[in-house]
């Protein structure tokens, strides 16, 4: 019994102190002061946005990753065919898109391809979109986004660092003025 009682304690020191706070450290987690829906971050307070992949929406068989964008600026939007949002913000991501910044969607919380491919085709959409049916992008990838944050986009530098979060609908123009900033750095 004392033998476990001194492994539980060792065990406990290797599972706390400095070491545990560094875990995750230097990745991106979104938090909201305020309650504010559009934030920017300055070159340096980026964090990286690490893990973004999922199997296409569009092309089966394909799985789609954030890291097959290296070296560019990806807008990422949040979406659900299901969302009213999403049907305005949709076309302003492909103004984006066709300007020729990469987009990349992030499907969400749908119960089959079905309609988020019909929703595609309809809105003759062209950029990727990632069909995260279970919503583990939230869990994984968006930490902190609350999970009724749909339509939500995020801008990444060329790093894939966190450089804008619109945790509402966006227009092309909105996103326009941090891609142009980007280009700028």
């Amino acid at each position: 019994m004392k033998r476990l009682l001194v492994l539980l304690l060792l065990l406990a020191g290797c599972a706390t102190g400095k070491d545990v706070a560094q875990i995750g450290a230097g990745e991106f987690y979104l938090v909201a002061p305020g309650g504010q829906v559009e934030l920017r971050y300055a070159a340096g307070e980026r964090k990286p946005l690490t893990g973004l992949e999922g199997e296409s929406l569009m092309e089966d068989g394909r799985t789609v990753r954030l890291s097959d964008f290296a070296g560019k600026p990806v807008v990422i939007n949040i979406w659900g065919a299901w969302c009213g949002p999403c049907r305005t913000e949709a076309p302003e991501m492909q103004k984006i898109f066709d300007s020729g910044t990469q987009v990349l969607g992030v499907d969400v919380k749908e119960t089959s391809k079905a309609q988020p491919r019909d929703f595609m085709r309809d809105r003759s959409l062209t950029y990727p979109s990632i069909y995260d049916a279970s919503s583990r992008s939230f869990v994984n990838v968006f930490r902190g986004l609350p999970a009724n944050a749909v339509p939500s986009t995020f801008v990444v530098d060329e790093e894939h660092r966190v450089a804008a979060v619109f945790l509402v609908p966006v227009l092309a123009s909105d996103l326009q003025s941090v891609v142009d900033e980007l280009a700028r750095e």
